[in-house]
């Protein structure tokens, strides 16, 4: 299961959570202790460059947050973010520097990386979002199994118990993730690698990959 190692998926250099995920070997190891990162992180925060807007919420100055969007705490907005109209942050969201938080979008318990776009009716939970990844309109990873057993993370190569209930999606860097797709729970997708739209994807998908339907994945040309 080397490719859904931490290593392999994310650039650690691109997130505040670096020493905080370089601490554990595989992502989702890394869910039970966001809301506590954030609030470490969020007190030793320059306040020059971040301000307080409530409790234990943090939010960059140079950040732009639409009045109609809601911030809850724990959560921290990166420098030069954006996060549109009704935006709905439920609280345990690191959510990076030059990142896209749009319209009607859900974040829950969620590592955003840099420069990361969830611009459109995108829901995300559980998750971690590496940098420069991006969620087409209407995206969502689903993080609960229809049956609430714990979530099992499977590849052709073995399977991972993740020893969690709730667990959504896990996105490399510059993944491509279509309009309208379902990542379903342990879902993960490898650097450099894209998800057609319309589908449902379980499982893991290589890096360097396109995803076109289940049973069809190929590796990118080089």
């Amino acid at each position: 299961m080397e490719n859904i190692k931490i290593t392999e998926l994310f650039d650690l250099t691109k997130t505040m959570a670096s020493d905080y995920l370089d601490s554990f070997t595989y992502p989702f190891e890394a869910l039970k202790g966001i809301s506590e990162l954030i609030v470490r992180l969020g007190e030793s925060l320059d306040s020059s460059v971040y301000e307080k807007r409530g409790e234990d919420v943090w939010v960059a100055k140079s950040a732009k947050v639409a009045p109609t969007a809601f911030l809850g705490g724990p959560c921290i907005i990166g420098e030069h973010t954006e996060v549109r109209h009704c935006a709905f942050i439920r609280g345990s969201a690191l959510v990076g520097n030059g990142c896209v938080v749009g319209n009607s979008v859900e974040l829950k318990n969620v590592i955003i990386f840099d420069d990361v776009q969830v611009p459109h009716y995108n829901y995300v939970g559980d998750s971690i979002l590496g940098y420069h990844s991006h969620m087409g309109a209407g995206s969502i990873t689903s993080n609960v199994k229809a049956d609430k057993t714990n979530v099992v993370i499977k590849s052709e190569t073995g399977s991972i118990e993740t020893g969690l209930k709730k667990v959504g999606a896990f996105l490399g860097d510059y993944a491509e993730i279509g309009c309208n797709s379902v990542l379903n729970p342990g879902t993960v997708i490898g650097r450099n690698s894209n998800v057609y739209p319309l589908s449902m994807v379980r499982g893991v998908v290589p890096a360097n990959s396109i995803y076109k339907k289940k049973g069809e994945i190929v590796a990118k040309n080089a």
